[in-house]
């Protein structure tokens, strides 16, 4: 039994780890504190159910922010009591000044923006632009207890960022491949050039020696024609 308990402990102790490896991981990745949300409202559909998983980008500075991006913020009303209430919706418009950059956001099932929730978003609210969508994954939060539920979570985004950067190393090889196949065919190209003008130079060659050859005969005729004509005047004499 005392065996059996330090098993248990261990494998706790172990997942435990796990997890906070991979929770610091995707931390460190997606630049936040929390890089990922379950969506709780149908404010967004059909672009985000209700239970999806949105990863969410820390990075991308809100300067960088655009009409049409899907940002999670702070509602601004409720930030400024004290309350961190997080919102998910698409920005509708860039109310930005000289001074400051505000933007105006709206559910994309809602019939217009909220005042207080929607705008004025300014980068203090701001939390970061949803850079990928998990669907129907947050179901787990509800069917599973934790830790399990987390744990689950935590593998799928893990395996999620893996691939992310998976693919990006595929394109750049990609890139690469294809710039290593255009210097190729820009020699190959370079090689044909240099034989059409070897072909050309040895025609022009043909045609010198030919010419060379037609004045050759044609001076020896000429020639010939002339002795001709001094023997003839000297058997008139």
């Amino acid at each position: 039994m005392g065996s059996s308990s330090k098993n248990l402990i261990k494998d706790i102790v172990i997942i435990a780890v796990a997890i906070a490896v991979i929770w610091l991981g995707l931390q460190a990745v997606f630049g936040t504190a929390n890089p990922f949300y379950v969506v709780s409202s149908g404010s967004m559909i059909p672009a985000l159910e209700v239970y999806d998983v949105i990863v969410v980008e820390g990075n991308t500075p809100f300067e960088d922010v655009e009409k049409g991006d899907i940002i999670v913020f702070y509602s601004p009303k409720l930030y400024e009591q004290g309350k961190e209430r997080v919102i998910v919706h698409r920005v509708s418009l860039d109310l930005s000044t000289d001074e400051q950059k505000i933007v105006r956001t709206k559910g994309d099932a809602n019939p217009s923006s909220i005042a207080g929730t929607d705008y004025p978003i300014t980068e203090k609210e701001y939390l970061g632009k949803v850079e990928y969508v998990i669907p129907q994954v947050g179901y787990i939060t509800q069917i599973l207890q934790p830790p399990i539920n987390y744990i689950i979570i935590a593998v799928i985004i893990g395996v999620m960022v893996v691939k992310h950067f998976a693919d990006k190393e595929k394109k750049k090889m990609k890139f690469q491949y294809t710039k290593d196949s255009s210097e190729v065919n820009e020699s190959v190209d370079t090689l044909e050039q240099n034989q059409e003008e070897s072909t050309d130079d040895t025609l022009d060659k043909k045609i010198d020696d030919d010419l060379d050859k037609t004045l050759k005969k044609n001076s020896d005729s000429a020639y010939t024609k002339s002795s001709e004509s001094t023997d003839d005047d000297k058997k008139e004499i």
